[in-house]
Order: C-alpha cells, then structure tokens, then sequence
C-alpha cells in the first residue's frame, strides 16, 4: 500500500473524464496541468508532493457553477477514491486542502509542513491572477462563460466583490515564492479588471 501512488494513471484518466465535462471553460484539465507543473517548479519545497499532486487533481473535479458546495463534494471524492491508498491522516490532509480552495484560507494544521504545502498549493490554484495580462484576460472570459446563466448585473456585483475581497488581503498569495513571482501583475490585473466591472 505504503509503494503504490496516490493517484495512478487508471485514476488519472477517470478523473480526466470529468474534468472534460462540457461547459468547463476554465476548470477543466488544462487547469490541473498548469498546477501540476507547478507542482513540479515546486516540487523540492514540498513535504508531501504526492498528497499536494491528489489535492491538485481532486479540487475542482466536481464542478457546478450553481452549487455552493463543490469543494465539499470534491473532497467527498478523493476521500472515497483514494481510501485504503493511504493512512487517514494524510486523506484528512488532502481533503483540508481541497476544502480550503472555497475561501483560499490556510486549513489549520498543527504540523508546519502540512502548512507549508497546503499554502504552495492554494497559491497554485491562484496563480492564474498573476499571469501576463492575455492569459489572465481569457481566464475571465472562460469563468464569465461558465457562469453564463448569471444575468451581466449580478454577474458584474458578484464578481467586483470577489476581485475587492482579494485586493483587500494584506497578500492574495500565501508564500513568499508566489508573491514575488505573482503577486505585482496579479495586483495589476485584479484592479484593471475591477475598473471593466465597475
């Protein structure tokens, strides 16, 4: 059990199919390579890689932009599929980490390195804020389309509350490494996006 990884190529691909599911414009498998090799930058900074590598396959693998509650689902998930692969307290860990990309807070963990891995991999999750401004502008685009059903009013509010609600934070990312490569251009980007909302 202790030699088998987490997430085989068998799971890779049942995951795969999910995420290919029609309108994910933005949370589909595209996402998940971009943090995986982030993962990868990173990977020498991780204390449990292959707990981060779940969580970052698992975390938007249930996704309804009318749900409130994916991130639970999601998490439901992984502890389901990845049961008997791993000890409880590391499923517990991958799970923490799913659930906490709802609000991008730090799960509290007691052990530092558990901290220090669930902040590099919600700083992945976000990472498309600080991308170059094209790649950050079809990001919008792809979330706008997945909230399609959401009349451009409401959509303008709820989205300028989420960018403020960012911008507002002492630092969008949690780490060092993701504020000085990210975090100027994610500023940039949020507050030029807040100003086409407004």
């Amino acid at each position: 059990m202790e030699n088998e990884p987490l997430i085989d190529d068998a799971l890779k691909t049942e995951l795969s199919v999910l995420y290919h599911a029609a309108g994910r414009h933005y949370h589909n498998l595209a996402h998940i390579e971009a943090m995986l090799t982030l993962a990868g930058d990173y990977r020498t900074l991780l204390d449990d890689p292959e707990a981060v590598e779940a969580a970052i396959w698992f975390h938007d693998v249930i996704y309804d932009s009318r749900a409130k509650d994916n991130e639970a689902q999601s998490a439901a998930l992984a502890e389901q599929k990845l049961a008997g692969r791993t000890d409880a307290g590391r499923l517990s860990r991958v799970s923490a980490m799913i659930l906490a990309t709802a609000t991008h807070q730090l799960p509290l963990f007691d052990d530092a390195a558990a901290t220090r891995d669930a902040s590099l991999f919600l700083d992945m999750d976000l990472s498309i804020l600080g991308a170059d401004a094209v790649a950050f502008d079809a990001y919008e685009r792809a979330v706008r389309r997945e909230y399609g059903w959401v009349e451009e009013p409401m959509w303008r509010a709820g989205r300028g509350a989420v960018l403020k609600t960012f911008l507002a934070r002492p630092h969008i990312f949690h780490t060092q490494e993701f504020q000085q490569r990210f975090e100027p251009q994610a500023r940039l980007n949020m507050a030029r996006s807040l100003q086409a909302l407004t």
